[in-house]
């Protein structure tokens, strides 16, 4: 089974959002449809150069889907998509022009340490059976 066979979450595992974001999908993604990787995993690092990003910045989370990654807004409209009602609403998100998605997307992506890290990463039991590494 190669990363593209499955529907994936590439997320930070330090990061109080981006780990945040990751139990959220893996406690409302009922059909169990996503598995989940640490960027910091050599998984992970893997994806990041795969998709043209730096694995040390880690200013986004990566979304497979059917095949399609995707990063920044897009990558979060992509997967409440994914995991339908009532979630699926904030999909709209991905509507917002790329230009200023992006924008809004790497502000809060720069800034996001300011609000913590995660000292101990340790997944919610939820997550912790998805995880792939």
């Amino acid at each position: 089974m190669t990363d593209l066979d499955i529907d994936l979450i590439v997320f930070d595992g330090t990061c109080i959002f981006c780990s945040g974001f990751a139990r959220f999908m893996a406690r409302n993604d009922r059909k169990a449809r996503f598995r989940f990787v640490t960027a910091q995993s050599e998984k992970g690092r893997v994806l990041y150069h795969r998709y043209g990003l730096d694995p040390d910045l880690m200013e986004t989370n990566i979304v497979i889907v059917d095949g399609v990654a995707h990063v920044k807004m897009a990558a979060f409209a992509a997967a409440v998509r994914a995991i339908g009602w009532p979630w699926r609403l904030f999909a709209v998100l991905g509507y917002i022009p790329q230009p200023l998605s992006d924008w809004l997307y790497d502000r809060i992506a720069r800034n996001r340490y300011l609000f913590g890290r995660r000292k101990c990463v340790l997944p919610s039991d939820e997550l912790r059976g998805r995880i792939v590494d």
